[in-house]
C-alpha cells in the first residue's frame, strides 16, 4: 500500500480533487512514514495538505495536525491544564 503526502507553502488552500494532478506530493510505503514526512514538512516551514492512501484513506490538513499534535498531549499525560 502506498500513501501520498501533498504539500504546499504556508497559506496554501486545501488540495481540491481536480487539482491533485498538478499538486506536489511525495509517496511512501507506510502511513507512519507519511506522517513522519508531514512532521518534517511542518518543521521546515511547509504545510502538509493531504495524506491519501491507495485504500481510500484521506487525512486533510486538520486531521494531519490532530494526528501530529493531538497525540503529543496523550504522550505527556493529556492536555495542559488552564
Amino acid at each position: 500500500m502506498s500513501f501520498r503526502v501533498y504539500s504546499g507553502p504556508k497559506g496554501s488552500a486545501d488540495v481540491a480533487p481536480f487539482d491533485k494532478a498538478q499538486a506536489l506530493y511525495k509517496e511512501f510505503v507506510g502511513f507512519d512514514d507519511a506522517l513522519t514526512w508531514a512532521r518534517h514538512m511542518e518543521r521546515t516551514g511547509r504545510v502538509p495538505l493531504l495524506i491519501e492512501g491507495d485504500d481510500g484513506t484521506q487525512f486533510d490538513r486538520r486531521a494531519i495536525a490532530n494526528a501530529l499534535h493531538g497525540s503529543m498531549g496523550a504522550q505527556f499525560g493529556g492536555a495542559p491544564h488552564a
